[in-house]
Formats: structure tokens, sequence, C-alpha cells
């Protein structure tokens, strides 16, 4: 017999938890554990009864369900949360995504709605476990951060603004923590005009890797995870400054520093870059291990794609080490990827499918639409391009390398 499903109803209105508990008695799979009345007593039973998903009503008297579910994180941190409302408000459904839930049902809703919605997010925590449990150390047997392999930094990087850059970057982050159980550190590498807190519904502070830089100069490594602020999708951000004139701060060298200081802490380090070169954006693609040229189907796009891998030869980058991923690549504008194969030389290494109406709502409400629509043919597309990313490590070149073949400036072309 599987494994049965075990649920907490958590909802104020005692029809409301008969109801739910009548419709979820016909599922062979699933079984009530137990109901509670509110917050409080739910955080009780959730530590007895020890539940794989908790229903769990967003607006109850004594304790909402957004805080319920924030002390749930500590307190029953193996259930997963599905969200109930009457109000389907893209406020409500961010706020519960920020506190750690994994579903959101407005209400009324379906049967099948209820019983899919449980279901996945019961498969979604045990494979994401299951993955978790494959990598750690056998206890007492693991290595220090100074024994571990060092981890995968990639640069997302555009020749051209407006083709997803950040979004990409944000999802694809997401999806390497959530999905394959990976340490994620996303960096917000757009030092003058970040956007990564934005999409993510953080505020900078006095975290940012402006702050973090002097910091490392002064040999203080140990505050490195003092400046990365820990988001409920379970991945680490580092943001840019919050004034664009605190980006002079950051230097080509201080943010290789910063680089290899996350990369010996993580298992992945993912950089947004910002859409034109300067000093310190070749700074991080010399450092990156792999960088995601993204690209439309735009001519401008392509053209200036086309000039970017001219480029990429010229500072000596291997091919391996610049993959090309074509953005809403199922577009219809007149132009074929074939065409832009033919154009750039180069075939496109993944494709990510357009789907505007998701990855806007997700974007205007600060919830990764790889959370709140997983299901979606874009988060698939995101979900196996993180794959790819982290299934092959391209070797960083070595010090010893970097210093036999010394190039000139970019900026020093004429």
């Amino acid at each position: 017999m599987a494994d049965q499903i075990k649920v907490l109803i958590v909802d104020d209105i005692p029809e409301t938890r008969d109801h739910l508990t009548k419709l979820l008695g016909f599922e062979a799979d699933i079984e009530v554990v137990g109901s509670a009345a509110s917050g409080t007593e739910a955080l009780d039973l959730a530590v007895k009864l020890s539940p794989d998903v908790i229903l769990m009503d967003i607006n109850m008297p004594d304790m909402d369900g957004i805080s319920t579910t924030e002390q749930l994180a500590s307190r029953a941190p193996n259930a997963s949360v599905v969200m109930m409302s009457v109000q389907g408000e893209a406020d409500y459904l961010r706020r519960s995504m920020l506190a750690g839930a994994r579903e959101f049902l407005t209400k009324p809703f379906s049967s099948d709605e209820l019983t899919a919605s449980i279901r996945q997010v019961y498969i979604r925590e045990r494979e994401k476990v299951a993955r978790i449990a494959a990598v750690v150390p056998v206890a007492g047997g693991g290595a220090k951060d100074s024994d571990r392999d060092p981890g995968i930094v990639v640069a997302v990087f555009s020749p051209k603004g407006g083709v997803g850059r950040t979004t990409v970057s944000v999802n694809m982050a997401v999806a390497a923590a959530t999905e394959l159980g990976k340490d994620v550190v996303l960096v917000d590498g757009s030092f003058q005009f970040g956007d990564v807190g934005v999409l993510l519904n953080l505020n900078p502070k006095n975290k940012s890797i402006a702050d973090l830089i002097p910091e490392l100069d002064a040999g203080e490594s140990d505050s490195l995870e003092t400046f990365v602020i820990n988001h409920s999708s379970g991945i680490g951000v580092l943001l840019a400054p919050p004034s664009p004139e605190m980006a002079e701060l950051i230097t080509p060298a201080g943010i290789k520093r910063v680089l290899e200081a996350l990369r010996a802490q993580h298992d992945l380090v993912i950089v947004d870059c910002t859409s034109w070169f300067n000093d310190t954006t070749l700074g991080i693609l010399d450092t990156a291990d792999i960088i995601l040229t993204m690209l439309s189907l735009e001519i401008t796009s392509i053209k200036n794609m086309r000039l970017f891998l001219e480029v990429a030869e010229q500072l000596g980058y291997e091919t391996d080490k610049v993959r090309l991923v074509l953005n809403r690549a199922d577009s219809t504008l007149g132009i074929k990827v074939i065409d832009v194969e033919n154009s750039i030389g180069r075939k496109i290494d993944h494709t990510i499918v357009s789907d505007g109406r998701s990855v806007v709502y997700a974007l205007n409400r600060g919830v990764p639409f790889f959370l709140s629509n997983r299901e979606a043919q874009v988060s698939h597309d995101i979900l196996r391009l993180a794959s790819a990313v982290v299934g092959e490590r391209q070797p960083a070149a070595t010090e010893e390398v970097q210093k036999a073949a010394p190039r000139k400036s970019l900026f020093a072309w004429r």
C-alpha cells in the first residue's frame, strides 16, 4: 500500500473543517489526522501529529495563517502548507509564498483542485528531501568548508537589455534550490540598477555587496554570510547597492574576491549581470565557470549576440564556457531559431518558451513564477536549464594559466 499523506486542517469555521474532512475521506492515499480552529492550536497539533501537509486558512482571529506558517517553519519544518483564502488578490499570494506556503487555493475550490494541490506539494517535498539526503555527508564524516569541492559560478549575461535576464536568474536559482536540493546564492551583479530585490520583494537596507567588499578587503571573511539575505524559497541573496552611486565602491578585484568566497561555501553561485561591458562585468565573466548568454528573437538582440561572441573569442573564453539561451523561443515574430543559429554561427544550447501572463503576473507580485506556477511550461524549461547547469561542471581556469596568458583590456581595443 502506498504511503498515506497525513493532512492537518486549520480553519476557524467548523463547517469548513467538516466539509474538507469529508471531501478528503474519499481519497485512499490521504488521511486527515486532525483539525484546528486557530493558529495557536495548529502549532501544537503540528508538533504532536507531524502532518505531511497542512491546509491553512489565511484569516483567523487569534493568529492568521501567514503568521502561523512562519512559525511552522521552525516548529514543524517537514510540513508543507497549502494556504486557503476567499481573497485571491496578488498581495495575499505574495505574502503567503514569502511565509513559506507551497500552494495557494482560492475559495471556493473543487475537490480535484484540493487533492491535486495536496499531492503535488507532498511529492515535491519528498523529492526535495531525497535529493538533499543524497548529497549530505554521513554523520561524523562531513568535510569542513575548506575541504569541500568549490561550487559552480554561473554568470547570466546578455549584451542587450529586455530579454528576461533577471527573471531567468531568479527563477533558476529557486529551481536549483527547491527542486535540485542545491545550496544556492544569487548575486545581483547589476550594481547601479539591480532588480533582483524587486523580483523577490527584498529590501537591501544595510546588506548589499557594497558593504561586503570592504569587509573582505579587511580580511573579515567570516562576515560573508551576514550580508547574504535568506529568502523564503531557500536561496541566499546578495543584493546590489541601494543607490546607484554606491556602485563605484565595487571594483573588479573586489567582485572576484566575493565570488570566490561564495564559491567556497555554496554549491551554486548565480550572478545576474548588467547588460553592458565594464571592468566589473568582465571580472564576473572571467571568474564564472559558465556564462549563460541570453538572446531573443529580435534582430537587435541577434546582432548584439554576434558581436559578443566575437568579443568572447578574443577574451579567450572556451566555447563550452559560453552557453546560448534563447528566451521566448516560441514567439511568432517572423524569425526562426535556425535563422538565429545561421546568423550567429552557433547552435542554441537552451530554449525557454514565452509565457507573458505567468511571468509578468509573478513579477508584479514579487513571487518567482517557479513557486507560484510550478506546472507551467516556462517553469519546466527553467528547471531543465538549472539541471543542465549543475549537471555539467566547467572547470575554471587555474591561477597559473591566467598568469601565463595575460590579455589586453577590452577597453583598450579600438
